[in-house]
This record gives C-alpha cells, sequence and structure tokens, in this order.
C-alpha cells in the first residue's frame, strides 16, 4: 500500500472513530508511519493539524445532529467527547458563531468542514527545481528548543521561535558562525523518533568551537533532495513542502528516510519576491 492510501486509510480509520477517544500514534499505525511523520504530512497537505481535523469534524457532526435530531445537548456533548456542557458550548460557537441551543432552534448559519478525501496531482503542472547530494556526516552550531508533537505545539512555536531569534539577534549570531559547504541559517527538525516531541534548532553548519550559550549537534550522512523554492516567506516555504509530498514523493523512486530534515534560509531580503531558499530532505530508496 503506498504512502497516499495509507494517509487515506488513517483518515478513513478517524472517521470510523468519531464517537470514541482515539490516540494520534493509533491513528499514525493505521498509516503505517511514525507519529513525527504522519501529522507532519498530514499537516503539509491539508494545512490543518490532526487535533484539528477531529475537532471540527466532531462539531461538525454534532452540529448536524442538532439540526436533525432530539437528542439532548448534554448528550451529544459526551458523545464527541466533551467533558462538560460548558466545554462543549465554548468550543461549538468558536467554530460555528452560534450556541448549541442556537443551532438546536436553526438559528445562524454552521459552518460544516467536509470528510477529507486525499487527492495527488501528478501532473507536475508547476516545474520543481531539486538536485540529489550526497553528504557526509556535520556539525551545526545553534541554539535547540524542544517542542511537543501533541496538539500541535510544534506548528505554532517554531515561528514564534524564529521571530524571537530574529528580534533579540541570535540568528545574526548564529550566521557568523557558518563556516560549512551549506550557506545560510539552517531550521532543523530532529529527534522526533518517539512520536511526543522534537527537536528544532535554528543553527549554522560549522566546524568552530562552540561558544557559550550555543549548543553542536551532529547531522548523520545521507543521500538528500535538495528543492529550491522561490519567493518571499512565510509563503513560499509551505507551498514547496506541499508540493514536495503531493507530487514528487508520490511519483519518484525515494521516501522520506526519518532522519533530520533541513530549510536553509541564505542571507538577504526573505520578504522579497526574489529569495531563494532550501528544503533538505534526507531520502532512501522505496521497498
Amino acid at each position: 500500500m503506498g504512502w497516499v492510501e495509507s494517509l487515506q486509510h488513517a483518515i478513513d480509520y478517524m472517521e470510523a472513530h468519531m464517537e470514541e477517544p482515539v490516540t494520534i500514534e493509533e491513528i499514525a499505525k493505521e498509516a503505517n508511519s511514525s507519529v513525527f511523520h504522519f501529522q507532519r504530512t498530514f499537516a503539509i497537505l491539508t494545512d490543518c493539524s490532526v487535533a484539528e481535523y477531529l475537532r471540527r469534524r466532531r462539531l461538525t457532526l454534532a452540529a448536524q445532529e442538532l439540526s436533525a435530531t432530539d437528542q439532548k445537548i448534554i448528550d451529544i456533548a459526551y458523545k464527541y467527547g466533551y467533558d462538560t456542557p460548558e466545554a462543549f458550548s465554548k468550543a461549538f460557537r468558536r467554530q460555528h458563531g452560534v450556541t448549541p441551543s442556537d443551532a438546536r432552534k436553526n438559528l445562524g448559519e454552521l459552518q460544516s468542514f467536509n470528510r477529507l478525501a486525499i487527492q495527488v496531482n501528478l501532473k507536475g503542472a508547476d516545474p520543481m527545481k531539486y538536485r540529489i547530494v550526497e553528504k557526509e556526516s556535520f556539525q551545526a552550531i545553534g541554539v535547540k528548543r524542544e517542542f511537543s508533537l501533541q496538539g500541535g505545539e510544534n506548528l505554532s512555536g517554531i515561528p514564534d521561535m524564529w521571530m524571537e531569534m530574529n528580534q533579540d539577534g541570535t540568528s545574526d549570531a548564529i550566521a557568523k558562525l557558518q563556516s560549512g559547504e551549506i550557506n545560510g541559517l539552517l531550521g532543523i527538525c530532529a529527534n522526533f523518533e518517539d512520536g511526543t516531541t522534537m527537536d528544532y534548532w535554528i543553527a549554522a553548519e560549522s566546524a568552530q568551537a562552540v561558544p557559550e550559550g550555543f549548543q553542536q549537534v551532529e547531522i548523520p550522512a545521507s543521500k538528500w533532495g535538495v528543492f529550491e523554492v522561490h519567493g518571499a516567506m512565510p509563503d513560499a516555504m509551505p507551498k514547496v513542502w506541499k508540493q514536495i509530498f503531493a507530487e514528487w514523493f508520490p511519483s519518484n523512486q525515494y521516501e522520506n528516510a526519518g532522519t533530520a530534515e533541513l530549510e536553509v534560509y541564505p542571507a538577504g531580503d526573505a520578504y522579497s519576491e526574489e529569495y531563494v531558499s532550501e528544503i533538505w530532505i534526507p531520502l532512501k530508496r522505496k521497498q
């Protein structure tokens, strides 16, 4: 079963368990994937975290039942995982803009988030520039933070980390340490094997001594797919990530090797449409 079919299988599993607790570990297992890579692939292709998808779908189903049945509001709340009517009402209003009682009376409009069906474009209408690179292990120096993979904490925390490092001058200090082949600041995702947390580094390839206040990480030897990213941040990078997973991987003989991934940000105006950055993904041959 290919990874596209595996992802759809996991979505079908979620849909079959909307009325009962389900863990991200169980969902990722249905896709024959690690928790990290399942969550990452899902978020890249859908612009939505797994937790957010479950929440939106459950509140959509709850709204349908409020409109079409005579079930008590409290029973519907419990059915879709809310321990109290207050928690259910708060979440319901945040999504739909009306209270459960209003929905029962057909007052106001409701937001419907429909079941996902993964569709992959294999036409490659937008050309992708990439190269395959063999690179020995190397050292990078920078700043590391650990993020939880639960509830999308990593998805919101990493942009905040970049903003903080850019504002306080840490990014500039790291850039001055660069002395390796990869020219630019690195955003490194690493140590996500346990499926609950990940390390994120803002770093630079460097063989220098580690200055006080910084740490060193070793990036293992790998065959890398290096993809060019053209355009202004922050929009250009997610667009190419999606293209890689939706177009390049399904039509190629490689798959993600599961080790550290890199985003490379060279010096320059990152908010210019002329800016060119890179995504480095470790590769292995498909089984």
